[in-house]
Order: structure tokens, then sequence, then C-alpha cells
């Protein structure tokens, strides 16, 4: 786990110090999930604020992180089931994670068509499939911390997990 717990109490009570440590991996996991930065920005703001709200209830049976992640994956359900958005079915190029400017415009472009079909492939997964997927590689959370942030038990994250990979491999026409 990430944080000492009586630091994560210290965190609630300052809510932007709560803002300041936390966002970054709560907005991350919101975009990579609704493909929307507007719709991110609000998950993730609703995330931090109702953790701030109901911080009473937080009892310290994982950290402060995993409690914000799995506030973050209610919410992106919400979201979603609310909406009825469509996952990654949008064009939108928001893919932070590639390298960049450092490769030459043919590698660049390689590297974006694999990343989208990476997002493609992902958008194809069931929902649980997703979200597992996005918290190990988009969040780098470990498996303990995914199935405290979503509820399920170790065995089914791994599950879902090894699924979500054989489905995105597939897709890619066994691609790494």
């Amino acid at each position: 786990m990430d944080v000492d717990h009586h630091e994560d109490a210290a965190e609630f009570e300052d809510f932007d110090e709560l803002v300041r440590v936390y966002w970054p991996r709560v907005f991350r996991y919101a975009l990579a999930s609704l493909r929307d930065r507007d719709a991110a920005q609000t998950v993730a703001q609703d995330c931090l604020y109702k953790a701030h709200r109901n911080r009473a209830r937080f009892r310290g049976e994982c950290s402060l992180s995993t409690w914000l992640m799995q506030i973050a994956v209610n919410l992106v359900r919400d979201y979603t089931r609310n909406r009825r958005l469509q996952f990654w079915k949008r064009s939108e190029r928001l893919d932070p994670w590639t390298a960049g400017g450092q490769l030459s415009p043919e590698a660049s472009a390689a590297i974006q068509e694999k990343v989208q079909a990476v997002w493609r492939a992902a958008g194809k997964l069931s929902e649980r499939q997703r979200t597992v997927f996005l918290l190990r590689f988009v969040n780098e959370m470990e498996l303990l911390e995914i199935a405290a942030a979503t509820g399920m038990a170790e065995g089914t994250v791994k599950t879902h997990l090894f699924r979500a990979l054989a489905a995105i491999r597939e897709h890619m026409g066994g691609a790494q």
C-alpha cells in the first residue's frame, strides 16, 4: 500500500492536500475509462469531494488511495450507466502515455496505431475486464489493490485480467 493510514487521516482534513496528492491518480483512471477530458475532470472532482465529505466513513481497512479508487470506479460506472456512453468509440487522440516527439514520425505513427488498437480492443471488453485492465496498466495498481477498489476477490481480478489480456492479444492478431 502506498501511504501510511495516519498520514491518510491528516490528508482528509486538508482538502487542498487531498487534491494535490490524489488528483493525478484518480483523473488518470477516469480519463482512461471515459476517454473524455471534461467527464474525467468531473468524475475526479466528484470523487475527491465525495471522499472528503464522507471522510468519517473511512475506516482505514485499506489505504486512502485504494478507498478513493473504489469511489472512482463506482462514479465511472454510474457515469457510463447514466449517460449510456459508448466506450472507446471516439477517435479522440488522448494518449498521454506515448513517447511523443523523441521518435521519428514513422515510429511515432506506428506506436500511435498500436495504442489505438489496444484502446479499440479494450473497448470491446466487458465492463469488469475493462476496469481491471485499466486499473492494472493505466494506474499500475497491484492485484490486491484492484480487488479492494472493485470489491472483487483477488482470484476474480486475476481471471478478468487474464481474459482481458487474451482478448486484446487476439484482437491485435497475437501482437504485443
